[in-house]
């Protein structure tokens, strides 16, 4: 089988619009959250969200591009550019062997809710001729694949909040497997709306704190909701000899993926935890890794009842007692929850954990659920010897996926895999 290898990082996030920014904020534990300002929502129970801010599109599009796209397709461009930027890909693969695999878990709704006031107080024949194009969730994908000429395979995914962590998933799978040589892979979503907030807010999984600095706060006993963000996450997956061959800087390897279906409830997560745990013990065996005090784990950590206290479950049931030795942190505790772009974003941040030894904290946890009771890294950053990490997310309809990456030594021979 082919190696997998990250050679790039790039983001768009509600606490930095670039990695290094974004990993400042993570491991000083700076959050993102403040008062809606895209909308009016004086009148709503939910008024916190966590926002991109100064985005600057024009430093990645033409003014000409950026009218005809949605603002979820244009954090993924931005985030696709960094990415392929540091990874020096551009112009050192075949574009048949170069993919995109970027989804979102909603797409363009802002196109669609200014399209669709259009169509009402105007006609149909009024609406924009962009709008579809605007609107579908598989664009970034393709747009980014126009902007690199990346002729390969294309899979713009969409499993609602595991969308992304689906994603890089299917992506190293499809390097691994020979069908690509690099894949631009991640996710993108701008779901902040009056309409998007009123259907999480009354589907009651949303926080309705009042309070910046204890609205998102994963573990945590009197914990009442996720914090909706914003943004992308790209990642550039490159096959291991091609990488080296071209000299190219190497994060680390991609060596597991887990996904399964909780195939039980459109919101909830199982009880039982059967498809949640499946999906990690998919990704570590894949991978051939274990748990212990060197992993790092990047949890989806929502802040709602159901997901954080499953979620542990899932893990204590895969890896027993080593469970108490990981090091863990939900990072939503910073950036919110940001749907489709969340795994990806997430992934960065185990990438990151894994290069500079410094596991991000989740912060506001004060008074921790005797149901959540492993190392979830309270309020403050660590460091810790760390040689694997695993990112995973959780999506509405029952999605479950994961990813495992680990350290390559610098005296690895090509084709061996350390053994932990």
């Amino acid at each position: 089988m082919r190696r997998v290898v990250v050679t790039g990082l790039g983001c768009v996030t509600p606490v930095g619009n670039d990695i290094n920014s974004f990993w400042d904020s993570l491991i000083n534990g700076r959050h993102g959250f403040a008062p809606i300002t895209k909308f009016d929502a004086s009148a709503l129970k939910v008024t916190l969200a966590a926002e991109v801010k100064n985005f600057e599109p024009l430093k990645y599009m033409e003014k000409n591009e950026i009218r005809r796209t949605d603002i979820y397709a244009q954090y993924a461009i931005a985030a696709a550019v960094q990415a392929v930027l540091e990874s020096g890909i551009e112009n050192n693969i075949d574009p048949d062997r170069f993919g995109v695999y970027v989804g979102s878990g909603i797409g363009g709704m802002e196109t669609f809710i200014s399209q669709t006031k259009v169509s009402f107080e105007k006609g149909a024949a009024r609406v924009s001729p962009f709008f579809i194009p605007m609107m579908i969730s598989n664009m970034a994908s393709a747009l980014i694949a126009m902007r690199f000429n990346a002729r390969g395979v294309n899979l713009p995914v969409v499993s609602a909040c595991a969308t992304s962590s689906n994603s890089v998933g299917e992506a190293f799978r499809a390097i691994k497997y020979g069908y690509a040589d690099a894949i631009i892979t991640g996710g993108s979503e701008s779901a902040i709306t009056e309409l998007a907030i009123g259907g999480f807010m009354n589907a009651q999984a949303l926080s309705q704190s009042q309070n910046p600095d204890s609205c998102s706060i994963p573990y945590n006993k009197n914990r009442n909701g996720f914090v909706m963000g914003e943004g992308a996450g790209m990642l550039v997956l490159e096959e291991y000899s091609h990488a080296v061959g071209r000299g190219a800087k190497i994060y680390c390897e991609i060596s597991g993926y887990g996904n399964t279906c909780d195939a039980y409830h459109i919101t909830a997560p199982r009880e039982d935890v059967l498809a949640a745990s499946k999906m990690i013990e998919l990704a570590f065996a894949e991978a051939g890794l274990t748990a212990d005090e060197h992993l790092y784990i990047n949890t989806h950590g929502t802040s709602t009842q159901l997901n954080d206290k499953t979620e542990t479950a899932a893990i204590k049931k895969v890896f027993g007692e080593a469970a108490y030795k990981a090091k863990i942190s939900s990072t939503k505790s910073m950036t919110g929850h940001m749907l489709g772009a969340a795994g990806a974003v997430e992934a960065i941040a185990a990438v990151k954990a894994l290069e500079t030894g410094i596991i991000p904290p989740t912060i506001g946890l004060t008074e921790p659920d005797p149901e959540c009771d492993l190392d979830y890294t309270p309020n403050a950053a660590k460091k810790c010897e760390l040689d694997k990490a695993f990112s995973f997310s959780v999506g509405f309809g029952g999605h479950n996926a994961g990813v495992v990456f680990n350290k390559i030594l610098e005296n690895e021979e090509e084709g061996v895999r350390y053994e932990y």
